[in-house]
């Protein structure tokens, strides 16, 4: 039987709390307020089976997804319709695997589904499902976004650009979509980039190119509000139109970990190419997209553009993996969502695609050699104080002095993948900071020393006493004729760097 919620029973029935303030609630115990441009709301709609139910919405939604209790795998579709157009084809709500490394399996989240300003949605469920809400993101001001939207005249594109692989594509950066608008919840943590998951969104594909900044804030709004993770869940997003996107805050260049592949986002950066690829393959222009950011990103971080990595599945993030905890397992260096997690992601189009973009990437990379970088940071000298003459004509003792900055020794190495040294080559030490949560990260040279004949370089920076927050040190090879250029993983250091 297919049940009819209609918006006289919303309003006039149990859901009437809706009007009452399903925008998320503020304080202890509850998500963080969304910002005032974006409304989140939550409906309540408890049973879900075969059936199906069709849901008239009180309000224009911009993007929809389902939360319910129990079980990981349940499948769920899920269609909307816009006022007086037709019905959408159906996309898969289940969820696909996305996450952070910790996860709680009480509450099941779908993955959110575009709608661009949608009036009513149909949901079916293959098992009967319990305790199922509707999550409903606005971020048109009611309008619908699909109406609403126009092409911004320039999208800005991120900076820095290091020449790594094929060299570093255009990149649209982050405050193009956030619009100052869509902030992290804390600063981003690094990890390192061993190996690229690549996804899809599951948002339907005929989206227009000026929808697509709204898209992601809506993404952003799920995923931060709905979910509860930081930020948003991907590190880049690549539209149908070949447009490469800054996803998560923390700097294109770094190793920033994210929430898209439980049990392996601190070895890995995503990619999600926005749209649904179960059964149509990526546009011609996302696949040149996807190509050019890989053969750069994977290069950069000193990664083979192709073969096997080996990686252990994190404890806190295993909820989500097909594989146990602490498991190490083979994966593909460019591997597809499911390669690791269980799920369908990203999607069987895709999937099959990777085979040939796999190639298409490590010739791109090919056109410099691979180097990779690493930094190691050493004790600081002990500190040392003049003695002091006792007796009873000694002078009181000085009062206690600031202590003076330490030296700390940095040493690294620089070489290709397979083990030959990049000689005399210049490395640049940069010091690390973020501020605004990750939204503005700075990269100050701090050292620039050369490699010696078997790759090794070493420096001295001065460290002062901790007093501020902690920051990282990376070592940076800028790329020469004989090899593209590379960053090392962060080392951190619990002081600032003069």
């Amino acid at each position: 039987m297919d049940a009819r919620i209609t918006r006289r029973s919303l309003l006039a029935g149990g859901a009437g709390a809706l009007a009452a303030g399903l925008i998320r609630p503020s304080g202890a115990g509850a998500a963080p307020a969304a910002p005032a441009q974006t409304r989140l709301r939550d409906l309540p709609v408890g049973e879900l089976g075969p059936g199906g139910v069709t849901i008239e919405l009180p309000e224009i939604a911009d993007l929809v997804g389902l939360q319910w209790p129990g079980d990981p795998a349940a499948r769920v579709r899920l269609r909307f319709r816009a006022s007086g157009g037709r019905w959408s084809p159906w996309a898969s709500a289940s969820s696909h695997g996305h996450g952070p490394e910790s996860a709680s399996a009480a509450q099941v989240t779908g993955e959110p589904i575009w709608a661009g300003g949608a009036s009513a949605v149909q949901i079916t469920a293959a098992e009967p499902l319990h305790g199922v809400h509707l999550h409903m993101v606005d971020v048109s001001g009611g309008l619908g976004a699909r109406n609403s939207a126009h092409e911004a005249a320039a999208l800005p594109i991120s900076p820095p650009v290091l020449q790594a692989g094929a060299g570093q594509p255009a990149i649209i950066a982050r405050r193009g979509w956030a619009l100052g608008i869509s902030p992290p919840s804390v600063a981003p943590e690094y990890g390192a980039v061993r190996m690229a998951f690549v996804h899809h969104t599951e948002n339907p594909n005929g989206y227009g190119a000026a929808e697509v900044p709204a898209m992601l804030r809506a993404i952003y709004a799920f995923h931060r509000f709905t979910n509860g993770w930081d930020d948003i869940g991907y590190n880049f997003v690549i539209d149908l139109y070949g447009r490469i996107f800054e996803a998560r805050a923390g700097g294109i260049t770094e190793a920033v970990i994210g929430a898209h592949a439980g049990g392996f986002n601190a070895y890995s950066t995503g990619v999600s190419v926005l749209g649904t690829f179960s059964s149509t393959p990526i546009s011609t222009a996302a696949r040149h997209a996807l190509e050019s950011l890989l053969s750069w990103k994977l290069p950069l971080h000193g990664a083979p553009a192709e073969g096997r990595v080996n990686v252990r599945v994190t404890p806190g993030g295993a909820h989500w993996s097909k594989f146990r905890a602490n498991q190490r397992v083979s994966l593909p260096r460019i591997a597809g969502h499911r390669d690791g997690d269980s799920t369908i992601c990203p999607g069987d189009a895709l999937y099959a695609q990777l085979p040939a973009i796999r190639p298409a990437v490590r010739r791109r990379a090919a056109r410099a050699a691979t180097a990779q970088c690493t930094i190691a940071l050493g004790a600081a000298a002990p500190a040392t104080s003049p003695a002091t003459a006792g007796g009873p004509e000694a002078p009181p003792p000085p009062a206690p002095a600031v202590p003076a900055p330490a030296q700390r020794p940095l040493t690294g190495t620089l070489t290709l993948l397979d083990g030959t040294p990049v000689a005399g080559a210049p490395v640049i030490v940069q010091a690390r900071t973020v501020s605004r949560r990750g939204e503005v990260v700075s990269e100050r040279t701090i050292a620039e020393v050369l490699s010696d004949g078997a790759g090794h370089w070493a420096a001295t920076v001065t460290v002062p006493e901790p007093k501020t927050p902690a920051l990282a040190l990376r070592a940076v090879f800028p790329g020469s004729a004989a090899a593209g250029g590379c960053v090392s993983e962060g080392v951190r250091v619990p002081a600032a760097v003069s």
